[in-house]
């Protein structure tokens, strides 16, 4: 058989040992989680020398990976600001692209004289 070691959360070794501060026995607490006696004797003595840096392993690696899921979202918050913000601007310049094209007053192919009179064409000669 093929075991593989098991991996607990910093959350998880916190919750099993503060039933066991609760006034829980060993056995009880082993049971519900599912682990050797042994080991959480241990896990309980290295959150008495020191909370802050009992349990280092996965709990830290979670909270990293925290930090980035999290650093993550933001930017995909502030993309996405940024193509809303983008597409809006690009749609009113295409409007006023729009406006110009119609705006724009097609050149006349006959001459006119200054008093407003259509000039005669030329005859040839």
């Amino acid at each position: 058989m093929n075991l593989s070691r098991r991996k607990f959360t910093k959350e998880f070794k916190l919750a099993a040992v503060r039933r066991l501060e609760m006034g829980a026995s060993t056995a009880e607490v082993a049971r519900a989680c599912e682990i050797d006696p042994n080991l959480l004797h241990r896990w309980r003595r290295e959150f008495r020398e020191g909370v802050e840096t009992a349990f280092p392993g996965l709990g830290r690696k979670r909270a990293s990976e925290e930090n980035r899921l999290a650093e993550l979202e933001r930017k995909i918050g502030q993309q996405t600001l940024e193509i809303d913000f983008l597409k809006r601007v690009l749609q009113r310049v295409e409007e006023s692209r729009m406006l110009q094209a119609m705006k724009v007053v097609e050149p006349s192919t006959s001459r006119s004289s200054a008093n407003g009179k259509k000039a005669k064409p030329e005859k040839k000669r």
